[in-house]
């Protein structure tokens, strides 16, 4: 199963670790660090087109993980996820 996260960009559901709400998350010290160390690294694909407010942290074959900016809120992307997986139970 796939998760639409916008621009036409689909993430395989079972890469995914965690969707993260961009304005809450970037207020913590750690998680700025960590965004700005994935920047460094070349990690951060922006999808959003715009300005984004989540962003997807997934698991990827060749690199520890990658992050996904997304012009979708995260409680958006949270029942897109719900809604796929349940399609197929």
């Amino acid at each position: 199963m796939y998760l639409h996260i916008g621009q036409n960009e689909m993430l395989p559901q079972r890469r995914i670790i965690g969707i993260f709400d961009l304005d809450t998350c970037s207020a913590g010290k750690r998680t700025r660090e960590y965004l700005a160390r994935a920047e460094r690294e070349g990690v951060v694909l922006d999808v959003s087109g715009d300005l984004p407010k989540s962003f997807v942290l997934c698991d990827h074959p060749y690199h520890r993980q990658i992050v996904y900016l997304s012009q979708l809120n995260s409680a958006t992307l949270q029942k897109r996820g719900e809604s796929s997986s349940l399609e197929f139970e």
